[in-house]
């Protein structure tokens, strides 16, 4: 075959291709190859005829021949491009961009158009497989190709735009070099704006301020960008709000964070960051009770925040809430779901102070909850103070080898850490061996003077020491006193110097103030609400006495309180008010149904009021729990006596004399 004749049977092969007669255009092909193995152009056609065909793997090998014989001509390229761009094609993207990168070589100083449209694939190509840094990289070029052929503004503009959607989900599972080209977009896209200030340019703003917010590393940046937008938007509270969330979350509270906090509060005094910086600053100011209402109403607004849960939760530990602090902790971890960075600083913390709470409320199943939130501290067996919170936790689950492991290993390695000797005295407590807890306490106190809780151990382990140590003012009630100043919430301090006053110093009025005060800080404590009423009632002061029990009926739920009921019964019972008699005291047995003296007292609060049957169930009620009440067997017989019932009433009178030969009432009945 002549060359003449390879060029007429090319000629018949493209005409057969363009009459779509692939079957012939291969035969074309075929008979050119035997006489010229190695023409491009007679491969490139095999491959066209191929596709066409559905013949996908004939089709690769010729382009791939062509190709392999002239690397760097366009029509082979273009082929397989067009073959793995079929839908049929699977598993061949890797492939695909490979020949896409190959055809923006060969387009570069040529054909732009088409150099544009091929980057255009590549780039869609990148971003289905989620390769970000490639998506960057390459619409980078395009850019930097407009750039070059001159490109108006608004249309650079544009292409900013678009490559800050393409990364927009880049930022889950981003390398720093995506983040660095998605930053450089977004402020290109800044400075590209038309309209600024306008709604597009703003929108954009918010977008870069957002994602600067999830970068620890771009804290300059963040507040620049804050600032900058104030300066253009300053009626708008957005970068007030996410500066203020980002000096929350650093966990440092300097100047600049509070002059924040306030501008956005004069801004907005309903914004939910602002008010939550305010709840931070009363908690640094010890005003705990403030800083529980604002964050709890800033988290309302603003819920994920684990930070904000963290301050919440120290706040409400503060004045003893700790049922409270543990819900807080745990809101803190749910925020914060797998941290990893700053964030995995927050969760250590909300599991120790989480720990820490639960130790506090000093239960078996709430010690088993601490142990649990210990174990999963990062890195906790190399920190002493959590191992010191582990042998407490260990303790008040009732192991007590545990807890003296931990105790003697702390005080080995870390003989000046007042937790180690504060673990110590704890245990030695918990065994009533009082001097040893003495010791211990005394150096915890050396090691850390400001901690109320050792004080308070130390004035209870002198209160139940010896009888000479209770009384002796600079032991006991030193030590209470030193408790209650630096902590104004620990209610358990107030009730013993409340003890101290009432059965030591016989001052009944110091004794009072100091169970109100007890009682005030913690309404579940009847001991402390018990003796605040009997002394009221004993220093004449009814009001005080009766305000007490009024605001603790008036909240408590059914079956609770039965101190309050049981006392205010008494009260009406003695001032000749019956039916509210009544009242309480049925209260007060729905909490405690088997309490004799409860229904003896109930039983005369019916007789007052003339109800004799069920005075009369009452008192029988009360004989049958408690034999020994003979004034309740009293009761009964006089009732039947009065029903006439005049045969149970003398056999109740005799078995009543049988127990007690001389009862003068029994004899009179």
């Amino acid at each position: 075959m002549s060359n003449k004749e390879v060029k007429a049977a090319l000629k018949s092969a493209r005409d057969a291709i363009r009459n779509k007669e692939y079957k012939e255009a291969l035969k074309h092909c075929k008979a050119v190859l035997k006489q010229e193995k190695n023409n491009y152009n007679a491969w490139v056609f095999i491959g066209l005829a191929a596709a066409e065909l559905e013949q996908p793997d004939q089709a690769k090998g010729a382009y791939k021949k062509a190709i392999e014989l002239e690397p760097d001509q366009l029509l082979a390229w273009q082929g397989l491009a067009n073959l793995y761009e079929k839908p049929n094609q699977t598993d061949v993207k890797g492939d695909l961009a490979d020949v896409y990168q190959k055809l923006l070589e060969l387009y570069e100083s040529g054909n732009k158009q088409k150099w544009c449209d091929v980057c255009n694939k590549l780039v869609e190509l990148y971003h289905q497989e989620k390769k970000y840094l490639e998506v960057a990289e390459t619409w980078q070029k395009l850019i930097r190709m407009k750039q070059e052929e001159g490109a108006e503004k608004a249309e650079l503009h544009q292409l900013w735009k678009k490559m800050i959607q393409l990364l927009k989900d880049s930022t889950r599972n981003q390398d720093n070099k995506t983040g660095q080209l998605l930053l450089t977009a977004f402020e290109h896209a800044l400075s590209s704006a038309d309209m600024v200030p306008g709604e597009d340019h703003q929108n954009l703003y918010k977008d870069f301020i957002q994602f600067l917010s999830k970068l620890p590393h771009e804290v300059a940046r963040l507040e620049k960008a804050c600032h900058d937008m104030m300066a253009l938007y300053p009626t708008m509270s957005y970068p007030l709000e996410v500066l203020c969330l980002h000096f929350v979350n650093s966990g440092t509270l300097s100047e600049k964070a509070l002059h924040c906090f306030s501008r956005l509060l004069e801004m907005d005094a309903s914004s939910g960051p602002g008010i939550i910086g305010f709840g931070i600053k009363c908690l640094k100011e010890k005003k705990y009770k403030e800083a529980v209402k604002s964050l709890t109403e800033g988290l309302q607004k603003t819920n994920q925040c684990p930070a904000a849960w963290h301050y919440l939760a120290e706040a409400q530990m503060k004045i003893h809430e700790h049922r409270n602090a543990v819900v807080s902790c745990n809101r803190a971890l749910e925020a914060l779901g797998t941290p990893e960075g700053p964030n995995l600083r927050w969760k250590n913390l909300a599991l120790q102070l989480k720990a820490e709470t639960l130790i506090k409320i000093a239960d078996a199943d709430a010690a088993e909850e601490a142990i649990k939130a210990l174990e999963q501290i990062v890195d906790a067996s190399s920190d002493p103070v959590v191992s010191a919170l582990k042998g407490q936790a260990y303790l008040n689950k009732g192991l007590m080898d545990q807890a003296s492991k931990i105790s003697q290993e702390l005080l080995l390695s870390h003989p000046d850490l007042a937790e180690a000797h504060a673990l110590e005295g704890f245990i030695h407590y918990s065994q009533k061996n009082y001097e040893q807890a003495e010791k211990s306490f005394l150096n915890a106190i050396e090691k850390k003077a400001g901690t109320a809780e050792y004080h308070q151990y130390l004035g209870l382990t002198y209160w139940f020491m010896s009888d000479e140590t209770k009384k002796d003012k600079g032991k006991a009630l030193t030590q209470f006193l030193k408790a209650a100043k630096l902590d104004s919430y620990l209610g358990n301090a107030f009730c013993y110097l409340g003890n101290y006053y009432r059965d030591i110093a016989g001052d009944k009025s110091r004794a009072r103030g100091c169970y109100k005060k007890a009682f005030d800080l913690d309404e579940t404590n009847e001991e402390s609400g018990t003796a605040a009423v009997n002394l009221s009632v004993e220093l004449g002061d009814m009001d005080t006495a009766l305000s007490i029990l009024n605001e603790v009926t008036g909240k408590a739920r059914p079956g609770t309180a039965k101190w309050a009921w049981l006392h205010r019964g008494l009260y009406y019972l003695r001032t000749g008010q019956p039916s509210q008699a009544v009242a309480d005291l049925q209260a007060a047995l729905r909490a405690d149904p088997k309490d004799s003296n409860c229904w003896e007292s109930l039983g005369e609060a019916y007789l007052n009021r003339g109800s004799y049957s069920t005075a009369l169930k009452s008192f029988r009620k009360a004989s049958e729990l408690n034999p020994g009440l003979v004034y309740s067997i009293y009761r009964a017989a006089a009732l039947e006596q009065i029903l006439g019932k005049y045969e149970n009433a003398i056999a109740t009178y005799q078995q009543i004399l049988k127990k007690t030969e001389n009862y003068v009432p029994a004899l009179k009945g």
